[in-house]
Parts: C-alpha cells; sequence; structure tokens
C-alpha cells in the first residue's frame, strides 16, 4: 500500500489493523467511533475506510482528489472483497458500499449520505439471485436511485417521491414494505424516467458511482445548510468532513432484519435506560424519513432476542471506553447485529447534568472529566426560565413568531407590554407581569427594567445597556430588533412589514437565547436545579490551578445573588448604579447641577455608605472591588423632553425650566463617552473621590465596629486612566481619605488601591503604573489591575459597542469578524494588549493581581485566553457566574489532558517532552474529547 494511502485513507473492520491512536479532528467523529469499535472485542463492524479530513480540504480547492487517492479507494476496496468473499460490481454476489459524512463535530443531517453503491441493471440480477430476494434486491436498487438522484445530481426528492406515490396508489398499497418486486421493479423504471425528465444519467459503473458519491458527500461540507448549521451552533476550526465507506450491510432482507438508531440514555432527561427506535425489515434512512413509524428499542427484544441482547452487551462496552452517553446506529442482517456507527449523544441541559453525575457515581469517569461533559449553554439552560420543549414545537409559538432580535439576556418571559419604566413599576406592583418595550434604554429605565420580567429594544446590541443589565440580573431580553417600531407615545409597537400593531396591555412573550418575540402566551418552564448543579460546580472549584471567578454586583441583594451562585468575591462593583433609584437620582442630580452644594454630596455619602456595608457584608472574607464613578454625568440627567417644573424644582432650579435647560445644554459634550468622566471626573472635582472613599473606608469601619468575625476587604479602583500622573493624583487621594478613616475610627481597616485598565495608552505604560510608590512611605500605590474589556475593545478597534449592531451582523456574515468583539475577546488586537499590559505589570511587581471585568469575564472562549494569559480571575454578572466556574475548571482538564497526551507521545518516540504551560492554547485546541 502507498504511503500517501496510509497517510489519508484509514481502513477499519475486517482484516483491517486498527489505527493507533486516530486522531478525531483527521478521521471525523464517525471515523473515530469506527476505528473503535473495530478493536474492542466482539463488536461486529462491517469493514470499510474512512477518508480523512485533509482530503475535503483537498476537494474544496480542486474539485477533485488526487490519482494516488483514488487509486487508494480502488485498494481498500480489493481489500473488502477479500474480507467478504463478494466482488464490487460482480453480477453473481455483489459487494455494495454506503457513503456517509463525518465531521470531527456532529452535524446531524447537514451532510449527505448514499446507501447501495454498487447496483445497476445487472448487479441487482446478482444480487437477487445470491440472497434469493428479489424484492430485497429491487427494494436496494430503488433507494441507490433516489438517493444518488438527489445527492449526487441534484434532482428533487419531490420528483422521485410523486413516482412513488403513484406506483402505490396503483398497487393499492399503504406502506414501500407492501409492493411486490415486481413492482418495485416498476418503481425504478419510473425513477430512471426521472432522470431522462433531468436531462441526468445514472452511471452504470460502480467505481463511477462510488466516485461520484465521495465527491458529493466532501462537497456536501460547505452546502448553505451545512454552513448555516455551523454558523448557529458556533462551529470553527474544523479542517471539514471525513467521507466514510462502509461494507452494507441490510435491515431490509425480511423479518429477521432490521435497523435502528439509539441513545444508552435518555438525551433529554439523562435517565440511565436505553432510549431509541428501530424497524423490521427496513434501511435506516427509513427510521428518520418518517415512512413508517418505528418501534421502541425495548420492544427489539420480543422480536430479535439474541440480536438485542448483543447490542445492549456492545452499547456498554462503548460507553465504558469512551466515559459518555453514546448515540448509536446499528443494522440486523439475518439475526445478526452490526454497529455502524457510535458517537457521544447530544442532549439537553437536564440530561448532561445528570448523566455526568452518574458516571462518576459508576464509576465509568473521574469528576475532572464529568466536568466535560456539560457545555456552558447547558448551565445556561439549568439557570434561566424557558419555554417548555412542547410548547417549542408549538403552532401557537412558531407560527406566533412576529419579530426577530438579537438574543441579548437568555430566558425565557411572558407578559403584558407596557412602553414606560412607570408603568412597568406600578404594574408589577399590582402583581401583573410584564414585558417592556423600548426605543433604545438608558440608565434612568433601571426601575422599570427590574420591575419587568423581560424587556424589548429596537435599537442596540449585545452589549448594549438593556443587554449589559438585563445579564446581570438574569432577566431575558431582545436587543437591537430592528423590525420593530417602538413609540412611547402612542403606547404601539409595530411589525415593518407587517403592521401588525401591538399595544399596552397586550400580552407577548420573549425568548432571550434566540431572540424571537412572540405573540400571545407560551408556557414557560423554570428547572429545578436540586443539588446537581452544585455538586457539578463543587467538583469544578477543586480543580486545580482553577482562575477564581468573581461577580460583578452593585448591591445587596446582587451581591447575595452572587454568593449564593459561588461568586469568590465582587470583582466589579459600578457605583453609579447606586444612583438611579426615584429617591436618589434627584439629589445626584442637584450635586451635578449645584456642586458647591455640600449637603447634596453629604446625602450621597450616606447612602453609598450603606450600600458598601451590604457588599461586605454579603461578601465577608472576600474580595470587593469597587470602581469609582466612571460614566460621563449626563446620563444622571434628564433628556430635555422630560424636563418640566416639577422636575427643575427637584433638580434646584425652583420653576425656571429654561435655566435649567439652558444649565443642560452648556453640559453637553460632543462625545462623552471620552470626555468629563472616570478619573477625570475625580481629578476635576476631587471632593467627590474623597467622598466615594470615605463611604467605602467608613463603611468597612462600621461593618468591622458591629460584627467581631467581620472581615472586609475594599479595594478601591480608579477608573479610565491613560497617563501615570493621572493616576498618581487619583491614588493620593484615597490613601490620604482611607488613612484619615483609619486614624479616626481607631479600626485598621484594610484596603488596595488599583486601576481598571481600559485604555490603551495604559495598557502600554502598565509597568510604570505598576512601579509607582508613595515618596512619602515608599509603599506602593497600585497591587491590581482589572481590565474593564469593553472600553478597551471599544477604544481599541474604533467600535461603538451601543451602535455597533448596524454592521457587525453583517461582518459576521461576511466573515470580517469570526465573533462580536463585545462578546468574546479579540485576542489578536485587544487581547494582545492585555497580555502585553499583564507582562508589564508582573515584570514590575511579580505579586500584582490580575483580573478582567468586562463582559467578556463570562465568555467561555474569552475565559480561556484569560487563562492563557495568566490572569488571577474573571468578574461577570451573578447569573453568569456558574457558567464561567465551569468553563474555567474545563479549560485546566482540556489542558492537563493536553499536557499528558504530549509526554505520552514523546515517552512513545522516546525524547524528551517540550516544555508546556498550563494555559497553552496549542496544546489545548489538539485536545480530543473523546
Amino acid at each position: 500500500m502507498t504511503n500517501y494511502n496510509s497517510k489519508y485513507i484509514y481502513p477499519f473492520g475486517g482484516s483491517a489493523r486498527p489505527t493507533e491512536s486516530a486522531d478525531k479532528q483527521i478521521v471525523g467523529g464517525k471515523g473515530l467511533g469506527l476505528q473503535v469499535m473495530s478493536k474492542i472485542l466482539g463488536v461486529d463492524v462491517p469493514p470499510g475506510f474512512t477518508l480523512t479530513t485533509p482530503l475535503c480540504q483537498v476537494y474544496q480547492k480542486d474539485n477533485d482528489l488526487p490519482a494516488a487517492v483514488w487509486s487508494g479507494v480502488r485498494e481498500h476496496v480489493e481489500r473488502i472483497e477479500r474480507d467478504m468473499g463478494k466482488k464490487f460490481g460482480s453480477r453473481d454476489n455483489p459487494l455494495l458500499f454506503s457513503c456517509r459524512s463525518g465531521a470531527a463535530m456532529s452535524m446531524p443531517g447537514m451532510m449527505d449520505t448514499v446507501l447501495n453503491i454498487g447496483l445497476n441493471d445487472d448487479t441487482v440480477e446478482g444480487l437477487a439471485k445470491a440472497t434469493d430476494n428479489p424484492r430485497f434486491a429491487w427494494d436496494s436498487y430503488r433507494r441507490l436511485l433516489d438517493m444518488f438522484g438527489e445527492v449526487v445530481l441534484g434532482i428533487p426528492h419531490e420528483d422521485f417521491e410523486k413516482r412513488f406515490d403513484k406506483v402505490k396508489e396503483n398497487a393499492n398499497a399503504k406502506n414501500d414494505v407492501d409492493l411486490t418486486a415486481d413492482e418495485l421493479k416498476l418503481l425504478c423504471d419510473e425513477y430512471k424516467a426521472v432522470y431522462k425528465e433531468q436531462n441526468q444519467l445514472f452511471p452504470s459503473d460502480p467505481y463511477e458511482q462510488l466516485i461520484a458519491c465521495v465527491k458529493a458527500v466532501f462537497g456536501s461540507w460547505m452546502t448553505p445548510r451545512a454552513v448555516k448549521y455551523r454558523e448557529i451552533n458556533n462551529i470553527r476550526n474544523l479542517i471539514g468532513t471525513a467521507t466514510n465507506i462502509q461494507t452494507m450491510v441490510f435491515g431490509n432482507l425480511g423479518d429477521d432484519s432490521g435497523t435502528g438508531v439509539a441513545f444508552s440514555r435518555n438525551p433529554s432527561t439523562g435517565e440511565n435506560v436505553m432510549y431509541g427506535e428501530y424497524l423490521i425489515n427496513a434501511q435506516g434512512e427509513d427510521v428518520v424519513a418518517g415512512i413508517r413509524t418505528p418501534e421502541p428499542i425495548s420492544k427489539m427484544k420480543e422480536v430479535l432476542p439474541e440480536a438485542y441482547e448483543k447490542f445492549l452487551e456492545n452499547v456498554d462496552k462503548l460507553e465504558h471506553y469512551f466515559k459518555d452517553m453514546q448515540d448509536v446506529e446499528f443494522t440486523v442482517e439475518k439475526g445478526k447485529l452490526w454497529m455502524l456507527q457510535c458517537r457521544n449523544g447530544k442532549r439537553t441541559g437536564v440530561a448532561a447534568l445528570k448523566i455526568a453525575i452518574d458516571l462518576v457515581n459508576e464509576g465509568i469517569c473521574t469528576k475532572s472529566e464529568a466536568l466535560l461533559k456539560v457545555e456552558p449553554t447547558h448551565v445556561e439552560q439549568l439557570l434561566h426560565p424557558t419555554f417548555s420543549p412542547d410548547a417549542l414545537k408549538s403552532d401557537a409559538y412558531t407560527k406566533g413568531v412576529v419579530a426577530k432580535g438579537l438574543p441579548g439576556s437568555p430566558g425565557a418571559a411572558v407578559g403584558r407590554l407596557v412602553f414606560t419604566p412607570k408603568q412597568a413599576e406600578d404594574m408589577k406592583a399590582n402583581g401583573e407581569s410584564v414585558i417592556l418595550a423600548r426605543e433604545t434604554t438608558s440608565p434612568e429605565d433601571v426601575g422599570g427594567m427590574w420591575a419587568a420580567a423581560g424587556i424589548v429594544t429596537a435599537r442596540g446590541g449585545m452589549t448594549s445597556h438593556a443587554a449589559v443589565v438585563a445579564r446581570g440580573w438574569g432577566k431575558p431580553c431582545v436587543c437591537g430588533c430592528c423590525v420593530i417600531v417602538v413609540s412611547e407615545v402612542s403606547e404601539t409597537l409595530t411589525i415593518k412589514g407587517t403592521n401588525e400593531v401591538f399595544k399596552a396591555g397586550d400580552i407577548i412573550s420573549i425568548n432571550g437565547a434566540t431572540g424571537e418575540v412572540i405573540r400571545g402566551s407560551i408556557e414557560v418552564n423554570t428547572p429545578s436545579l436540586g443539588g446537581g448543579l452544585g455538586l457539578l460546580l463543587s467538583w469544578a472549584d477543586q480543580e486545580e490551578g482553577v482562575m477564581k471567578v468573581l461577580a460583578n454586583a452593585d448591591s445587596g441583594p446582587d451581591a447575595m445573588q452572587a454568593a449564593d451562585n459561588g461568586a469568590m468575591g465582587i470583582g466589579l462593583c459600578r457605583t453609579e448604579h447606586m444612583f438611579f433609584s426615584p429617591e436618589r437620582l434627584p439629589i445626584v442630580r442637584r450635586w451635578i447641577f449645584h456642586t458647591e452644594c455640600l449637603d447634596d454630596l453629604d446625602h450621597i455619602k450616606h447612602f453609598q455608605r450603606s450600600d458598601f456595608k451590604d457588599l461586605f457584608v454579603a461578601m465577608n472574607g472576600k474580595d470587593v472591588t469597587i470602581r469609582l464613578l466612571d460614566p460621563p454625568l449626563h446620563e444622571f440627567l434628564p433628556r430635555p423632553e422630560q424636563v418640566h417644573e416639577r422636575v427643575a424644582e427637584e433638580c434646584g432650579f425652583g420653576t425656571d425650566v429654561k435655566r435649567m435647560l439652558a444649565r443642560i445644554d452648556s453640559m453637553h459634550e460632543e462625545n462623552p463617552m471620552l470626555g468629563l468622566r472616570g478619573c477625570r471626573l475625580g481629578i476635576v472635582k476631587p471632593e467627590f473621590t474623597q467622598m466615594q472613599v470615605e463611604a467605602i473606608m467608613s463603611a468597612a469601619a462600621d461593618f468591622m465596629e458591629e460584627s467581631p468575625e467581620a472581615k472586609p476587604h475594599p479595594r478601591i479602583m480608579i477608573p479610565l486612566i491613560g497617563s501615570i500622573s493621572e493616576y498618581k493624583n487619583q491614588a493620593l487621594i484615597i490613601k490620604s481619605e482611607a488613612e484619615r478613616i483609619r486614624s479616626e475610627r481607631g479600626i485598621d481597616v484594610p484596603y488596595e488601591i488599583g486601576t481598571m485598565i481600559e485604555v490603551p495608552r495604559a495598557a502600554l505604560i502598565s509597568d510604570k503604573i505598576a512601579g509607582l510608590v508613595d515618596e512619602a512611605d515608599g509603599k506602593p500605590l497600585c497591587t491590581f489591575f482589572s481590565y474593564g474589556t469593553n472600553d478597551l475593545t471599544q477604544m481599541t478597534m474604533g467600535i461603538s459597542r451601543d451602535d455597533s449592531n448596524g454592521f457587525i451582523p453583517k461582518y459576521l456574515d461576511l466573515g470580517i469578524l469570526l465573533d462580536d468583539p463585545f462578546q468574546t475577546i479579540d485576542e489578536e488586537g485587544v487581547g494582545k494588549l492585555v497580555q502585553h499590559s499583564a507582562a508589564l505589570g508582573k515584570s514590575v511587581n511579580p505579586t500584582m493581581s490580575l483580573s478582567v471585568c468586562g463582559e467578556h469575564g463570562g465568555d467561555p472562549k474569552s475565559i480561556a485566553f484569560f487563562d492563557k494569559v495568566g490572569l488571577n480571575y474573571v468578574s461577570c454578572s451573578p447569573y453568569r457566574v456558574p457558567v464561567a466556574r465551569l468553563a474555567a475548571a474545563q479549560i485546566r482538564v482540556q489542558t492537563r489532558m493536553a499536557k499528558a497526551k504530549e509526554e505520552e507521545k514523546a515517552r512513545a518516540a522516546n525524547i524528551q517532552p517540550k516544555q508546556t504551560t498550563m494555559g497553552n492554547a496549542e496544546s489545548m485546541s489538539k485536545v480530543i474529547v473523546q
């Protein structure tokens, strides 16, 4: 056999020697399963061979395969002929093949399959004689004509189906099994007529058929449905699909034959019972095509008892080998069981959790391995209310979808439509569930957003105000829904295109996981977690070297929720979020308009002190990182159209509305996100920095004074610095005020000072910031960096996150961007800045704490990058903490497995292994989770 063949063609079954350590990325999931089954004693696999995934790339480029590959195909066919005692193309006892796709990740139904390759007008007669079953032979031939025409030549399946229905009608046959051999022979003639109508020719040469089918399967990798499936499921970095050519075994030879598909455990619930279906006297496609109603797999025991017992034995072997729930396909031919395929089965979140825990309890896998059985998306399913599976399939849902926007925050909600925050709060107070619809949300909408069961906005992207706040609260949100027009004035939501109008009080449902808005009420499920998720996440926390997960929390209830979800502290408290309640906002506005009024500043200090204490109590003994005021002041001011005499009076202007409007106009900034905000505000108005530090330190002292067990640990974070001087100015004010409170209270409150790195210039001078010391005592002024990757992404890429929805979806469609940079970290640009900054900071202060507190802190793919960079922790919304805990642990497990695999390869090659780091991304990409 040529070297080319051994490199790109992997044999299995029969006399073939299984390939040692077959790589799933090369042979695909199906090919790997066939290799494994081939070497497990007692599991019979029809012999065949796999054309590997690199050949898919060759085919996509050249629209053909090298001549050496086609020669290799013939060599492997000849090997199988010897194994089976049959000849491919023989008129006496023909050997037939199937040709199936099989990528490294399962894409069920997305790519192509052709069965019974090798039949023609001559070999069908030979098959009839060899099996003494003409009906079976002609049934197999009509299937090939149908599948080859549709898959290879693109003839619409409906054209064949019409002829099939006509023949059944003429024969007075209800099902295909009711047709006789002569009627099936007539059907084959009808199918050939379809070819003629389409000006197509069915090749009679078996090798010509096989070559055409291989090309069709490789070509199906780039069909629109396959591409779309990969986009939807975020499947990337695959080489392509493999093609598996396998000897046909037949389930349609009579009542002692059959075929089926099964899962070793229930994929919906995780229950440890066989779950699947089978059909007697059928081929594989019949089970899924719906032509006949399959029987539950358990009933197979009654009609094929020996094959059923062997099947259970095989599945148990496979589950123990792969250490996971298996999805298998099988055929029984004349009472003999053949295993055609095995792969790790897809499952729901509920099932994934139960299966992972059961596999550990049954001794099949370790706790570390079990962590890889649950996907982060499974955890999201478990944490949020969802529409029931039956509801998602109902006409009420499928026909009721009226609009689709961006999936801003997962979960399901049903409620009456409202258009103002006040309506939401009033109706919630009366016990109503409401959906708040806004053109876009602003910070002053938070009262209504909190009251609403769900939120819909016409504008804004995945990191818009609405999406970020909703995710933080665990509320469903559909944002950037550009096909709706929201009118607060007329209290209507209008669907563009259909002009359907929804009014205040109308009931709608929203699906935050898909971005769909649905007419009417859809049944909602609130999953019961029990102790399973807590147990799994406790295993995650026990992984050696796992990155810590903290939470972004701005209030006592938020902090309690974060603690309940396993957060190891607060990585970001946004102090501005404490200002928006109706009783506090007028006070904040008065201070903004009249900064000389120290009474208002004192009021702000009072309620901030109380809020900070709530955080310290909730997180006793854990870090609480508090960011000083960051957003531009305009966010706290009313819009001009909202200003009237009562508002003017509340803000200290009496009834002089004009003077207040003039003051608002004088504070206008052309680009407020780059204007007077963050540390710049603290430098221009140092009294505000002093007030916030006093509130923080006093709250910690109050807690320590009241409770001997209190161990508050405030970390005061300076936002938006771009220079050393800016940082030093604010750090010295913070230190002076903190030391004053410690001295006056006589309480040794521990505290740290650090900064949020969100300006590119700060990332580039991180060593200088980390090296700053207080000249008075020689102590460091900066002990931690926290990367604000939301703003760092905006400033580095020059993209407004609030306006990006206008083009980022198109960029993703065109492949200009692989990920939304506000959801997944841009490793090549923003990520490089984070990596560079972290290295600079550590070079000056090796003990410096490094973390990220942007939206990326809850994204599993971003977490993998931050782990590689060496950050100490990530911080995300309380409701994403469980997802982040699992993702962080999975990175540790995968990296350790990659390292062990490399060491094993090195020992096998009798060489010293290369040094690897626990966060090596290249090693991680090679991990095969079987």
